[in-house]
């Protein structure tokens, strides 16, 4: 009995003393643990990503989608072609003709049926026909078009006040905002996708003349001319190309701006052309290595290379070696932030200019020119005045370069092309577009009668001359 008793004894001890040390350490250790992974950083990225999972499930695309998707049309483009020649066509002197059919978007800008699409979607059309969301179709004629920012304007007659979208400002569209493309893939009725704006002021030409919108929405071929919104429904862009080597949409897509559509639109209903105003400066986009070689702490910004003679630039005071940071204080840090924002103004439109000149912050005001300010059309060639640092460069004393040729095959065969330098017509000197101006005058509507001879100098700086009969 009493070894039972002991035995109780030590197992009661024994479970008192276990019972102790759990409570002593063990249960103090695992509080310890616990308050320790409740601080743990590493939820942070969690908490971060469903933040902007649901700030885009919170975004609501339906009634930018539901106000556009009834603006945006369907384009037809029927274009007559030449067809392949059988025997027979050639012994009776016949020209075989066929129908080739393309298919764009458009977007329906006021209530009276004014429609801006691509001016790739509507070229050399002989029939042009627009269908609406709601299946109706309408002849729709060009009332102008403008190839150098591919935009044309249409119009329908509709029987009733049509729907449409109201333009945006592009230039307040930011990197990561969300923007729907609407328009008619596949010859389906309109069609929405989302994306964000993944970057601005793009050029695909790799000459800085193109200032798009990028966008991931998916665009697809019948897509061109369509809308690309804002979540307000608002117009921020004309869809117009895709980057791809299949031809179809591999992640990125183009679109005009609106605020240059807009111009382009708003110049071809008041004027019927046009009206492009010009800075009057050559250049690019400036970088580190440029600003090391200047000594100067900043690497953004638009290079002024250049200065044209009696440009708004000139006149203003704009010198070699500057650097133009801001346009009306938009941004300018590449030469496509330059040339899109120049794009959206008009001959005599004032732009305030902010440079740097070394490391002096200036503010100049430029009001913009017409091109034929300093350009000149002789015999279909775009002359202008050679610059003093071009005159120094080559040590050529004078002469009138040219720029462009609008007929290169019969300038490629009298000699002629762009970047000659002409310096003398009919024995008489040629030192500036105004004695070309003078000439031009002179002759009227006979000049190519009376040109008997012209004199000018190639790329390689060798003196030419040729003879007209």
């Amino acid at each position: 009995m009493k070894k039972i008793l002991t035995l109780v004894m030590v197992s009661v001890l024994g479970g008192v003393i276990t019972l102790g040390a759990y409570k002593v350490f063990l249960e103090k250790d695992n509080t310890v643990v616990v308050a320790a992974n409740s601080e743990q950083p590493t939820f942070l990225p969690t908490n971060n990503l469903n933040m902007a999972l649901n700030a885009a499930e919170n975004t609501d695309f339906t009634t930018a989608a539901d106000n556009t998707v009834h603006a945006v049309v369907h384009v037809k483009n029927v274009t007559i072609s030449s067809g392949q020649m059988t025997l027979q066509d050639f012994f009776s002197g016949r020209s075989p003709q066929r129908a080739q059919m393309g298919t764009g978007s458009g977007v329906i800008i006021n209530a009276d049926g004014y429609i801006v699409t691509n001016n790739h979607v509507i070229k050399n059309a002989s029939e042009l026909s627009v269908t609406l969301n709601n299946n109706k179709t309408y002849t729709a004629e060009v009332v102008g078009t403008d190839p150098k920012t591919d935009i044309a304007l249409l119009k329908i007659d509709a029987d009733e006040n049509l729907p449409y979208v109201t333009f945006g400002d592009s230039d307040s569209v930011q990197i990561g905002e969300w923007v729907l493309a609407v328009g008619n893939p596949f010859n389906l009725t309109s069609t929405v996708t989302a994306g964000i704006i993944s970057a601005k002021s793009r050029d695909l030409t790799g000459q800085s003349s193109q200032s798009f919108l990028q966008t991931d929405a998916a665009v697809n071929p019948g897509n061109s001319g369509g809308a690309l919104v804002n979540t307000n429904g608002e117009l921020i862009g004309i869809n117009t190309a895709i980057s791809s080597q299949t031809g179809s949409y591999v992640g990125y897509s183009f679109a005009v701006p609106s605020n240059i559509a807009r111009k382009v639109i708003e110049d071809i209903m008041e004027f019927g052309n046009v009206q492009n105003g010009v800075l009057g400066i050559q250049g690019g986009t400036f970088n580190s290595a440029v600003a090391e070689e200047m000594g100067v702490n900043y690497a953004e910004g638009v290079y002024v290379a250049e200065v044209i003679k009696n440009s708004g630039a000139e006149k203003a005071g704009i010198k070699k070696g500057d650097v133009i940071k801001k346009l009306d204080n938009i941004e300018i840090s590449k030469f496509e932030d330059l040339s899109g924002y120049i794009k959206t103004k008009r001959p005599n439109d004032v732009v305030n200019v902010e440079l740097y000149r070394k490391n002096d912050l200036k503010s100049v005001s430029v009001t913009l020119t017409k091109t034929e300010m300093f350009t000149v059309n002789f015999m279909k060639m775009d002359l202008q005045d050679l610059s003093d640092s071009f005159k120094e460069k080559y040590q050529i004393d004078y002469g009138v370069i040219v720029k462009n040729t609008e007929n290169k095959w019969l300038y490629s065969n009298l000699g002629i092309s762009e970047g000659y330098i002409i310096t003398g017509i009919n024995d008489t000197k040629i030192e500036s577009i105004d004695d070309i101006s003078k000439l031009k005058e002179k002759y009227g509507e006979d000049i190519l009668d009376n040109i008997k001879k012209l004199e000018y100098i190639n790329t390689r700086k060798e003196r030419k001359e040729v003879l007209f009969k």
